[in-house]
């Protein structure tokens, strides 16, 4: 498979390094991004990698959507979640008979393109190394981070060997798991408190170290856990997220622990601040808070369990993205709020 051409779709802070790393060990790689400047960029002088972790300029092949030739056996998707299903039509075609999907995502997209491909034609992915897009053909590298990969059925065949192996050289500690919906339900846990750190101007180790707003932390956490749990998923941990010390039954002094270990891990990243807070400061534009967070609070209504932190986080993104609050602190006091009425009921 590494030397079949590799499709990325979606040229960004996932995909975009992704790619760079690929094109520079000689893997040939096609990406196709919607910014036609960001695509002549590392088409021509190439994609700029910055930041602590290495800096390095590597031509990459990218079009737009529209231009894209051919089918691959391996697409890799990169794409916000909320462009997940736009975008798989527009791959579809170019998706070879026995080719894959591999969802490089932040999210369960997985669910939603195993619809449209078949659950044969889905492979998972976990990423959580710090990046952003900056301009046309510059993206930070801000620090490394968890990388697993695993099929959404739990077995490993030999594409899921290969697409491993085409990890590694990207991230030499890539895990390879049986156990991916473990993995991808504990991102959810810390994408949860993500969005929370996203309400405020801060940092998100700032959110993190601020003993006013742990407890709402903690109590995401526990919301999206107790989720997890009615779903059969035992989530596993990573960079300093403990996925049991939100679990139902666990001590508060753990739950503590761990939001101490992600205050740490969050302040030696040159990424100072989530995506999340890109897209609603830099980028001003609508984040994946519906098909990231949304979806956990319906799955949370099919199991007839009560997400109230969950639900009131959403609608204060949502009022966030359309101006009607701004990222502040009295915008976090607002979800802790709904704590304090909780803990007083």
């Amino acid at each position: 498979m590494s030397r079949d051409p590799v499709l990325i779709w979606g040229a960004g802070a996932i995909g975009g390094i992704l790619g760079a790393y690929w094109a520079r060990a000689g893997v040939p790689v096609v990406m196709a991004d919607i910014d036609a400047d960001h695509a002549v960029a590392c088409s021509t002088e190439g994609v700029v990698i910055e930041g602590p972790v290495e800096e390095f300029r590597q031509v990459v092949k990218c079009v737009t959507p529209d231009n894209v030739e051919g089918r691959y056996r391996c697409v890799v998707l990169a794409v916000k979640a909320q462009a997940t299903e736009d975008a798989m039509r527009m791959l579809l075609p170019h998706l070879a008979e026995d080719g894959f999907v591999l969802s490089a995502q932040n999210g369960l997209n997985e669910r939603l393109i195993a619809e449209m491909a078949g659950r044969e034609r889905v492979m998972g992915a976990f990423v959580n190394y710090g990046s952003d897009w900056q301009a046309p053909g510059r993206i930070l590298f801000g620090n490394r981070g968890a990388v697993v990969v695993g099929e959404i059925d739990g077995a490993v065949r030999p594409r899921t060997r290969e697409m491993h192996r085409l990890l590694q050289i990207f991230e030499p500690d890539a895990v390879l798991t049986d156990e991916i919906w473990s993995y991808l339900w504990g991102k959810l846990g810390y994408g949860a408190m993500l969005f929370a750190t996203a309400l405020t101007p801060d940092s998100m180790s700032a959110n993190f170290a601020d003993p006013a707003r742990g407890p709402a932390l903690i109590a995401l956490g526990r919301e999206v856990m107790a989720v997890a749990r009615a779903e059969g998923v035992k989530p596993r941990g990573f960079n300093g997220f403990d996925p049991s010390a939100f679990a139902p039954g666990a001590s508060d002094q753990a739950a503590w622990q761990s939001i101490a270990a992600l205050a740490d891990f969050t302040s030696k990243t040159a990424k100072t601040h989530s995506g999340i807070w890109r897209d609603l400061a830099v980028r001003r534009r609508r984040t994946e808070v519906d098909p990231q967070i949304g979806v956990i609070t319906e799955i949370a209504a099919s199991h007839a369990i009560e997400v109230p932190l969950l639900s009131r986080l959403v609608a204060l993104i949502h009022d966030i993205e359309e101006g009607r609050r701004p990222q502040s602190a009295e915008t976090f006091a607002e979800l802790t709020s709904v704590l304090s009425a909780e803990q007083a009921s």
